[in-house]
């Protein structure tokens, strides 16, 4: 009789544990006749403190019993699907930003959001959760590009606050799609704020722009972007701007943000950018206080893991409640829910494009439209048009004109037949 009720209660645990490892159709959260905010409210209130401070990080990992997949926030797409194999490369973007086509534009990230779609959809079906391989996209950059020793000005549209607002404004709607219910993907604008060089003291500067300045050259771009096009995700910079880390500032992401411009989505850090108010900028006097604060004045995720390894001991030192990580849990789920990650893929539109449209042939002949238009001529003393009877030979002079590496700049995807400045000419 004991024998029989101890393999009874064996049985039972065991049903028990299989229960807690599977997500229950039947909860709100899985309900798709709900509104994302009901199921998003019902899943964080199913999380422990461990599970939510696990989602804050860009590498977040699984929780099986809840249906929530491993999942990389991490991923680029400023001129084509970056660092994911085979993909449609356009020009850089300062390149993009000379055509002047807000138009093309929206046809560039339209294309870069189906073929975005398709590889995500492909990386699921092998089980494949690693970074580069979701619909988070980190891009597009609409910093203001005023100093050309500035080593990441060509990642930028240049250094016209209304040139640059109006590009990215076109480039987020093409990444986040139409669709009434669903993302297509997220896009996130970057680096907020005044971000634009110089490079190597970006995790020490504080910056210190004039009211004017601030408002009439830096913000313009990231109000058109969040006000108009309605991006889902910003990042915060490395810098200060008037002695607040630009990832813990109140006047940036509270007051500005959250107040002013009525964003609903959530920021996410540049990577290391938390550790950084400590470490570097020395606001606070450990990383505890660091990612307290962090969360506290609006970076809901960190590209690191300073979330990850210091806010339990935060809110055991009483410097952060469980209350204000549910709100940054809660817009990052909120985000997942839009994006039909809690959905089965046949009622999400965008999960039906098929692999095929990667690289393809229509793609490629609006890459190489691209190209064409964002050539610049800057000067010409009469000698182009080149007259065909008069030339005989023509010299291709230096270091890149036979340089792949060079012709993909970076935040790159890997172009399936490239072809030099040389071999274009000869060809």
């Amino acid at each position: 009789m004991k024998l029989k009720i101890f393999l009874e209660i064996i049985i039972i645990s065991l049903f028990a544990i299989r229960a807690q490892a599977q997500p229950d159709k039947t909860e709100k959260y899985s309900n798709t006749s709900l509104s994302f905010e009901t199921r998003t409210a019902d899943l964080v209130f199913r999380m422990t403190l461990d599970e939510k401070i696990s989602q804050l990080g860009n590498r977040a990992p699984a929780i099986p019993r809840l249906g929530i997949l491993e999942y990389d926030w991490w991923n680029e797409s400023l001129h084509g699907v970056a660092r994911a194999g085979i993909a449609t490369v356009f020009p850089q973007a300062i390149g993009m930003a000379a055509t002047f086509d807000t138009g093309m534009m929206k046809q560039v990230a339209d294309i870069i959001s189906d073929e975005a779609r398709a590889k995500h959809h492909e990386f699921q079906r092998n089980k494949d959760y690693s970074r580069y391989t979701g619909l988070t996209f980190w891009s597009p950059n609409i910093n203001i590009f005023r100093d050309p020793r500035w080593g990441r000005g060509h990642e930028t549209y240049g250094e016209d606050p209304y040139l640059t607002g109006q590009m990215g404004m076109q480039f987020v709607k093409g990444l986040q799609g139409d669709d009434s219910k669903y993302l297509k993907v997220v896009a996130t604008a970057k680096h907020f704020a005044v971000h634009n060089g110089p490079e190597p003291s970006r995790h020490t500067f504080n910056a210190v722009p004039n009211t004017r300045d601030l408002w009439e050259t830096y913000l313009p771009a990231f109000e058109n972007l969040m006000v108009d096009a309605k991006a889902y995700s910003i990042m915060s910079a490395y810098n200060r701007v008037d002695g607040e880390s630009s990832s813990a500032s109140w006047m940036l992401l509270e007051d500005i943000l959250r107040k002013q411009w009525n964003f609903d989505g959530y920021v996410v850090s540049d990577c290391g950018a938390i550790r950084d108010i400590y470490k570097f900028h020395e606001i606070v006097n450990s990383f505890e206080e660091a990612a307290a604060i962090g969360v506290r004045r609006g970076c809901d995720l960190n590209c690191g893991g300073i979330y990850q390894r210091s806010l339990k001991k935060a809110v055991k030192l009483g410097l952060i409640d469980e209350g204000e990580i549910d709100l940054s849990v809660s817009r990052l789920m909120l985000a997942k829910m839009k994006l039909g990650m809690f959905d089965p893929t046949e009622i999400v539109p965008y999960a039906q494009i098929p692999f095929e449209k990667v690289d393809c042939k229509d793609h490629d002949e609006m890459a190489l439209k691209m190209a064409r238009k964002s050539m610049t001529l800057l000067k010409n003393d009469g000698i182009l048009p080149l007259d065909r009877s008069k030339i005989k030979k023509i010299v291709v002079i230096g270091p890149n004109a036979d340089n792949i590496r060079a012709l993909r700049a970076n935040y790159n995807g890997t172009a399936s037949n490239p072809v030099t400045v040389v071999n274009g000419i000869i060809k």
